[in-house]
């Protein structure tokens, strides 16, 4: 008779999305998880070693067994990160900033640990898009959050006018985000390509001490620009 193998559980981390005390956004959970995971999946090391030092102080770093998931990993790799899970052992999900899975690479791994009997544990922390929806004063009932623009410069100016459009007819706010270094371009295309009377909010630094956060009117945000250089955004824009 074989022995039953028991599968390991994948535990989606949250972390913060900047540099900051972590213990002012993410509950004690987080620590909890990290105490007994020894196996990670996170897309920059250095990184993910520095965040978990910061929350764990004694967690022991040689005991971490990291795997690399970002632009450059193969598919044939996600078996092996998964092994550990095959072999009853847990393993923490990290996406570089916020909630793992959402606008993340680790999706990917999340759907193989379903399609594989495992359970997925997602843990509660802060997540940008969310936090955006519910600080702009727009649509909550129903959002899409539709990722990078077109950098073409002809399709993005169709791009914004469509999800303008969509925000029209179905009632819906319309979220995206930009490189942190084209962000200023971006708020010069949107206060020259969308209509006067769209709402359009700017969510910046989320959680951060530099946070800014505002909805106005198009024709408002024209008679009062802001900086939005190399600083993490949210854009939402919704036509009434």
């Amino acid at each position: 008779m074989k022995p039953v193998t028991f599968l390991g559980k994948l535990y989606l981390i949250p972390t913060t999305l900047g540099e900051m005390n972590s213990e002012d956004v993410l509950p004690q959970t987080i620590k909890r998880s990290i105490d007994f995971i020894d196996h990670y999946i996170v897309e920059n090391e250095k990184t993910a070693r520095r965040f978990i030092k910061s929350v764990h102080p004694d967690k022991k770093q040689s005991e971490l067994k990291i795997s690399l998931l970002n632009k450059h990993t193969e598919p044939n790799e996600y078996q092996n990160m998964i092994a550990p899970l095959l072999h009853g052992e847990n393993v923490g999900l990290m996406s570089e900033a916020g909630c793992p899975g959402v606008a993340d690479p680790g999706a990917v791994i999340v759907k193989i640990a379903h399609e594989k009997g495992i359970q997925v544990v997602p843990l509660v922390g802060p997540s940008s898009i969310l936090l955006a929806v519910m600080a702009s004063g727009m649509n909550g009932q129903s959002f899409a959050f539709n990722g990078y623009l077109p950098i073409d410069g002809h399709e993005k100016k169709n791009t914004i006018k469509q999800l303008e459009r969509l925000s029209f007819e179905k009632n819906q706010s319309q979220l995206f985000i930009e490189t942190p270094y084209r962000n200023n371009k971006l708020f010069e295309d949107l206060i020259q390509i969308l209509q006067p009377d769209t709402l359009l909010c700017i969510a910046c630094d989320i959680t951060l001490p530099t946070e800014f956060i505002k909805t106005k009117k198009v024709s408002e945000w024209k008679k009062n620009k802001v900086d939005l250089h190399k600083r993490p955004c949210i854009f939402i824009i919704h036509k009434m």
